[in-house]
């Protein structure tokens, strides 16, 4: 097994009033040689957003974008016609293969938006490009992993995206375990603690602590604290 520890305090940050980010990879003005991506894994960004502030239509192409809500919404709209709410509860993908132009603003004007913007690098270039949300339970989540994204044509409860990659969410209460099997040697998976603490692959993490895992074909998390949210991403260490 490899692991590739990233504790919380060690992100780069940025802090634009309106906007604050914790980058746990490369991103805009933070720059770490050491810390470009995990695999396929490119962004993971910890954003908080002002209330009715947000970014203004600006392009993308070539990566898939995952948005995750938790606190607020986001107000989206797209150069596809899509135009919506993605609370929190809900994910949000978004191929932006060829190109696509996009707007997404803190939905409400007095309370602020917390979520986390991940992408990933994508499998083909140059594909169609595509949107897709789904709402789900908290009860989805507690003591087992939800998938709630995955590869184009696999058969289950997710958004689907242009890469091997599966975006698993849980909630643990202290002292319950759970495994994760990847799906194949090249895979590797990144450990996010959104909250709570946890021990996994011989380390404790706590809140916005992460590790990088790969080289093996299982993982065993562990929760130390009540109300533990982890997410976990699982990523091809090639691509």
């Amino acid at each position: 097994m490899k692991t590739e520890l990233h504790p919380a305090s060690s992100r780069g940050t940025a802090d634009h009033g309106w906007l604050k980010t914790a980058f746990s990879f490369s991103f805009a003005g933070y720059y770490n040689p050491a810390r470009i991506h995990f695999g396929a894994l490119r962004v993971l960004n910890d954003d908080y957003i002002a209330a009715g502030m947000g970014f203004g239509k600006h392009p993308h192409d070539n990566m898939e974008i995952v948005t995750i809500p938790m606190k607020g919404a986001v107000a989206h709209e797209d150069s596809m016609g899509t135009n919506g709410i993605i609370n929190a509860g809900d994910v949000q993908i978004m191929s932006a293969g060829s190109g696509i132009y996009h707007s997404e603003f803190n939905a409400s004007q007095t309370e602020a938006l917390e979520l986390f913007q991940i992408w990933v690098m994508p499998k083909l270039k140059n594909i169609t490009p595509r949107y897709d949300q789904r709402s789900y339970n908290t009860a989805d989540f507690k003591g087992q992993w939800k998938t709630v994204v995955s590869p184009l044509g696999t058969d289950i409860d997710s958004l689907q995206v242009n890469q091997d990659t599966y975006f698993n969410l849980t909630e643990l209460n202290a002292g319950e375990s759970l495994s994760y099997s990847l799906h194949g040697a090249q895979q590797g998976a990144f450990v996010f603690v959104i909250e709570g603490g946890i021990e996994v692959a011989g380390e404790k993490l706590g809140r916005r602590d992460a590790i990088g895992i790969s080289q093996t074909e299982s993982i065993e998390v562990k929760a130390t604290l009540t109300d533990t949210k982890v997410l976990l991403i699982e990523v091809p260490m090639v691509w």
